[in-house]
């Protein structure tokens, strides 16, 4: 599984190599939730988002979290986390939604779970 997903990061979708991270102080989660659900998106954004470079990815804040509620709500889970990113997109303009040759700044990324489960991916965009 290790190599599976180092092989995702390396040769396929998205760039996320050198994404950066910053810690933010947070009374909800632990860094290591934290950590798990930046993982997350980063195998995603690996696997589906082809002519994109991640260059940084960050926790919204407790704050910023809690007005998304709603979304575990929806999706008949515990916990809902925020994340923000920078991402640039290619000449592509990626899976041709997005605009070529243009950085997204505090792009959202929405992930939910059951308490102890795994973060999912429930949604995206500004």
């Amino acid at each position: 599984m290790c190599f599976l997903t180092m092989w995702c990061f390396v040769s396929c979708g998205g760039n996320v190599r050198n994404a950066r991270t910053r810690e933010v102080a947070s009374e909800l989660y632990s860094q290591k939730e934290i950590n798990a659900a930046i993982r997350t998106i980063k195998m995603d954004f690996a696997i589906d988002w082809s002519g994109c470079t991640l260059t940084e990815i960050y926790y919204a804040g407790d704050d910023y979290t809690k007005r998304y509620q709603d979304f575990a709500d929806r999706n008949n889970a515990d916990d809902v986390i925020v994340l923000l990113s920078t991402f640039t997109v290619d000449s592509s303009g990626g899976d041709g939604s997005l605009i070529p040759n243009y950085t997204y700044e505090k792009w959202e990324w929405i992930l939910v779970r059951n308490k102890g489960g795994h973060w999912k991916h429930v949604d995206h965009g500004y």
